[in-house]
């Protein structure tokens, strides 16, 4: 549902949806109640978070591919992910030098510039019906 804040949420929904969003940004496959409740912090049963995340999905904030499938965040369920829940820390010194060593990599990278061949160059014609 379009409008829902992190308010309108328990403080066990808000977290079994932030543990779904970064379960499913880590996998990138729908997350199940089995997997948030064996590899989490959260001290819930699978029946508990089936029934969390069954309120979630009627909220709008995940949804289920099909039926046996397990859950997978929405647009609101993101953003409200982003604008509420969403920790962030500072990166610790190791970190940083890898970021700084990625990213200079990426800095040495060109772009071709070869020209564009003529068709592209040019303007579309608009044929009118006469």
């Amino acid at each position: 549902m379009p409008g829902t804040e992190v308010g309108d949420l328990s403080d066990r929904a808000q977290d079994v949806l932030k543990l779904l969003i970064e379960h499913y940004i880590r996998e990138g496959q729908p997350i199940g109640s089995r997997t948030l409740a064996k590899g989490s912090a959260l001290q819930l049963s699978a029946a508990s978070i089936r029934n969390v995340m069954a309120d979630l999905e009627d909220m709008g904030l995940v949804s289920s591919p099909h039926t046996s499938a397990g859950r997978i965040p929405t647009v609101q369920g993101y953003r409200l992910f982003v604008d509420s829940l969403l920790t962030v820390r500072r990166l610790q010194g190791e970190e940083v030098g890898e970021f700084r060593r990625s990213s200079g990599s990426m800095r040495t990278r060109t772009v071709s510039s070869r020209p564009l061949p003529s068709s592209s160059r040019s303007s579309p014609t608009l044929r009118g019906s006469s």
